[in-house]
């Protein structure tokens, strides 16, 4: 079968797209037409379909855009932020934004299995893989399982980490939810990119061996530089 123009213009941009680092600006639709002396219809139609597949993505007045993620969490695998960005070359990086203790409201009561106005541990975190803020944190811990804990013992060190050392509280398994969402003002400014962005927001509950809930966790990632993947066994059939 005879490969189109189009394909041929498709199969030569994937492989460019994919020497090329994440978030990298790509040649414009003229610029392309006329390396590969192509019409600006076909040049149009190639790039369609490579946003459709999410190779790139196009932003009105600034360009085309390579949509590639290169940071990635198994759905199916222990959460560790510094683990998943050394285990693909990035170096990651803490900054805590804020700790503090308060009183829970009735939301967290039950998100946490705490009494309303029991005390809870609220700490904001944001993430950074190789310099890059990817991902904002707010934690909230009951504090009856964590009442010495210190800000001075997060430096440096992982949650988790923290809890089986200092606490003696070992992590048994985690739920996680995930959903599309646009950023918001205030979230914004800490990962460095426009008001109404796509992003990820994230809700996660972690139990101990007791099957108590010891960390309630709302994220926000940038979708342009965090993806989850899932893998499902489709071999047994329903």
């Amino acid at each position: 079968m005879k490969i189109t123009l189009q394909e041929q213009l498709i199969n030569l941009l994937t492989n460019y797209i994919q020497s090329m680092p994440a978030n990298a600006k790509l040649p414009s639709e003229r610029q392309i037409s006329d390396k590969y002396q192509l019409s600006r219809t076909t040049v149009r139609a190639a790039l369609n379909e490579l946003e459709i597949t999410g190779l790139i993505r196009r932003v009105h007045g600034k360009g085309t855009f390579v949509n590639r993620v290169d940071l990635n969490s198994d759905l199916n695998s222990s959460y560790s932020f510094n683990k998943q960005m050394m285990s693909i070359g990035k170096k990651p990086q803490t900054k805590i934004l804020s700790f503090e203790r308060k009183e829970a409201n009735s939301y967290f009561s039950r998100k946490l299995d705490v009494e309303i106005g029991d005390q809870v541990i609220k700490i904001k975190r944001l993430r950074f893989a190789d310099g890059l803020p990817v991902m904002l944190e707010r934690t909230y811990l009951p504090a009856s399982h964590f009442n010495l804990l210190t800000e001075d013992m997060l430096e440096g060190r992982s949650l988790y980490e923290i809890f089986a050392t200092e606490f003696n509280e070992q992590v048994y398994y985690a739920d996680e939810y995930f959903l599309a969402g646009i950023t918001s003002k205030r979230d914004s400014h800490y990962l460095d990119i426009k008001e109404g962005t796509p992003c990820l927001n994230l809700k996660r509950s972690t139990y101990n061996l007791h099957n108590q809930v010891i960390e309630y966790t709302l994220s926000v990632a940038r979708s342009d530089q965090f993806a989850y993947h899932i893998r499902h066994d489709i071999s047994k059939k329903s």
